[in-house]
């Protein structure tokens, strides 16, 4: 039976992505859950159908206590068969509707619905640009994917077990009284004026409060994940006290917020109970008062006693459902906030997969300032054909890595092009474009995997075989075979922690050239590839790395020159422009920049002293 009611829908159904989702609550809401449409309406008839029964034995109650004031036998003799079934309901059809009803909530809705938001809004942020995720903070970004569907699933379960549940509760309360008295349906009218008046105050406060606390508690996630994802700096400066501080200016942001909205609660609370107060004097006064008057039967009484003591048990809970459904209202709000946000860096209409047939790179007055004026790019104009190898040298800032983004398309530039083989980047599929380039960056963070999965995420159909032998050309294979996590697995199995931390920065970047090796990729961009490396390891993986580049273009960007000495031109940038391109021996000639950065090094780095002086 469950397995019946958990695959009613499948979270994971094909569904049309859209670059651009629904900004408003509603529409937002209704986009995702379309697929339980046929679920809610028979969640909303299972509430209904329940709230029927329980006024329809409130109704029974009456009935019975009108019957006691007959003979027992002939009681018996008229309604026995009513009474045994009336039994038979209780003891067997009520339990089944009750079932169907939880089923769809607990079975259903819940894990599902939660789970569809969740994969759809981690679908939806994964598409999103390298600049989207530099501008926010990782762990903001993943508490707002984490809270929200938890926070919807609130929404659907309030509305179907509480709101749904309460609204024909009241009708049918309605109608039980007017059936015994028209003027028993007063009081509660007015009682239920009152009572919809303090659910639009209170929704009015709660929701904005609620989202409030809500951005407190994401800000306050975004400085611990800070924190502890740079606890090697923390250590380092000695700065434990100081994010500490940091940490509790957000814990105490969060507090203040709480505790506005706690007062909403307390108010409402308050207020409630005056007016359950009302409703019992009310009704149950208003109906000792037709009785005594010979105008409503004791079990008109009864029934109306025991309905409002009902209602008056149930308020408090329908009060806190319908907080708790806008409460996390505004989570969602609060979550669509990412989740919502438009996809900026999306593929033309017309894309089409690269068709890499050389390697032949143009860029055409290529500009990107990052939308500050200055700095990046100005107006670059460079070809690099088929298969040559070129360095990039410069200053901090003269726009070697804004290059090297361009080309990756992790930002679209502010004016000029870009083509490989004449296909303007901007055309073609990101996926394709980025495939054919392979790059080992200067900070060669890992995945929380294993080795194996670390080197395979360049080429995931790669055979065991393949695997080892690019860890074998990277000179990473020994060490891999040392290594052993806290877990007890070792080898290619053991887990290399967060961003690769249970390495050193050698064997990451051992590991990272061993992912871009076993890719293959026609296009190579090397980014400090060896700044990690000792000086033995990298004259060990020298020729490795020059073997790797043959056949392929290759841009390679260094401080350490004597890795780009041998390459075919070198390139030297400054504020934005090459100033500079040639080979090695030829720019040593010329006594410009390049010769002043190689008289400058120390040990093969361009001098900090000159880049401070500059």
């Amino acid at each position: 039976m469950y397995r019946f009611f958990e695959n009613l829908v499948d979270p994971y159904t094909d569904y049309p992505r859209t670059d651009t989702p629904p900004r408003r609550l509603l529409p937002f809401l209704l986009q995702y859950t379309r697929p339980f449409r046929g679920v809610f309406i028979a969640a909303t008839l299972g509430s209904i159908l329940i709230a029927g029964v329980e006024v329809g034995l409130i109704w029974a109650m009456g009935w019975v206590v009108d019957l006691l004031e007959n003979d027992p036998a002939q009681v018996w003799a008229d309604h026995g068969w009513t009474l045994i079934a009336l039994g038979l309901f209780l003891l067997f059809l009520r339990p089944l509707i009750a079932v169907f009803d939880v089923a769809l909530l607990n079975q259903t809705i819940l894990p599902n619905l939660g789970t569809l938001i969740r994969y759809r809004a981690h679908g939806h942020v994964l598409r999103q640009s390298v600049g989207w995720f530099e501008n926010d903070f990782a762990g903001r970004i993943a508490n707002r994917i984490m809270q929200t569907p938890p926070a919807a699933g609130e929404v659907a379960f309030q509305v179907f077990d509480a709101m749904t549940f309460s609204i024909a509760y009241v009708i049918g309360a309605m109608v039980l009284l007017g059936d015994s008295d028209p003027r028993l349906m007063i009081p509660l009218a007015l009682w239920v004026v009152l009572y919809g008046l303090l659910i639009r105050w209170t929704i009015r406060n709660v929701s904005p409060a609620s989202k409030a606390s809500s951005d407190a508690r994401s800000q306050f996630t975004g400085r611990v994940v800070d924190s502890y994802s740079n606890i090697h700096s923390v250590k380092m400066f000695a700065q434990g006290e100081a994010e500490l501080d940091y940490g509790r200016e957000a814990i105490e942001h969060a507090r203040r917020t709480f505790f506005r909205e706690m007062r909403l609660y307390t108010t409402m609370d308050v207020a409630l109970n005056v007016l359950n107060g009302l409703l019992i004097v009310g009704v149950v006064g208003l109906a000792l008062a037709l009785w005594m008057g010979g105008n409503a039967t004791a079990g008109a009484v009864a029934a109306a006693t025991a309905l409002v003591l009902r209602l008056n048990a149930m308020t408090g809970w329908i009060m806190w459902a319908t907080t708790s459904l806008f409460r996390e209202l505004g989570v969602v709000q609060e979550g669509m906030e990412t989740i919502a946000q438009p996809i900026t860096l999306v593929d033309a209409p017309d894309a089409q997969p690269l068709r890499l047939t050389e390697g032949r790179i143009e860029m055409t007055a290529l500009s990107h300032h990052y939308g500050r004026g200055s700095g990046g790019l100005n107006a670059l104009d460079l070809t690099i054909a088929p298969g040559e190898k070129v360095g990039l040298v410069g200053r901090s800032g003269a726009g070697k890595s804004t290059l090297v983004k361009l080309l990756l398309r992790f930002y679209d530039p502010e004016s000029g092009t870009i083509r490989i083989d004449g296909q303007d980047i901007t055309h073609v599929t990101q996926d394709s474009l980025r495939l054919n380039i392979g790059m080992v960056g200067q900070d060669s963070s890992l995945m929380h995997r294993s080795v194996r999965e670390n080197i395979l995420y360049g080429r995931p159909d790669a055979t065991d075989a393949q695997m080892i032998a690019a860890a074998r050309q990277a000179q990473a294979h020994d060490f891999i075979l040392d290594l052993q996590d806290p877990e007890g697995r070792t080898g290619y199995d053991a887990q290399v922690g967060e961003r690769g931390v249970k390495l050193s920065g050698g064997q990451r970047q051992r590991i990272a050239l061993a992912r871009v090796i076993l890719k293959d990729a026609p296009i190579l961009v090397l980014d400090e590839a060896t700044s990690a490396l000792d000086s033995e390891v990298e004259a060990a993986i020298q020729d490795t790395l020059y073997g790797m580049m043959e056949g392929k273009t290759v841009i390679a960007i260094a401080h350490r020159l004597s890795t780009i000495a041998r390459m075919d031109r070198i390139l030297v940038l400054d504020d934005g422009r090459i100033v500079e391109d040639g080979p090695h021996d030829a720019l040593l000639a010329q006594g410009g920049l390049y010769a002043g950065f190689w008289a400058r090094q120390s040990g093969g780095f361009i001098d900090a002293g000159e880049e401070a002086a500059e």
